[in-house]
């Protein structure tokens, strides 16, 4: 099992449009990736446009699967505008 935590930075004012971006993504994740086994978008209490995606794989495979589709990539581009800084990407090991 593999975690991953996606740090977003995202301009504050831009939020919705971020938001509604990606609640599309979350959308097709969730009905096309079966071995997403979470994929949750989070916003900070105490920051402004501080996101972080909390994600769950079953697999290697399926988090590879997951950055290769199209509507990932697509929608990576149509946030690109909303963004204040480069993602950070954590990636963790399950622990069974």
């Amino acid at each position: 099992m593999i975690g991953v935590v996606a740090t977003l930075k995202v301009q504050p004012e831009k939020a919705s449009e971020f938001e509604k971006v990606f609640l599309d993504l979350a959308a097709k994740v969730k009905a096309n990736e079966p071995g997403c086994l979470m994929y949750q978008l989070t916003k900070s209490r105490t920051e402004a446009g501080i996101y972080k995606v909390l994600e769950v794989y079953a697999s290697e495979e399926a988090l590879k699967a997951h950055g290769g589709t199209d509507y990932f990539k697509a929608a990576g581009a149509a946030m690109g505008p909303t963004m204040a800084g480069r993602p950070e990407i954590e990636y963790l090991d399950g622990v069974e």
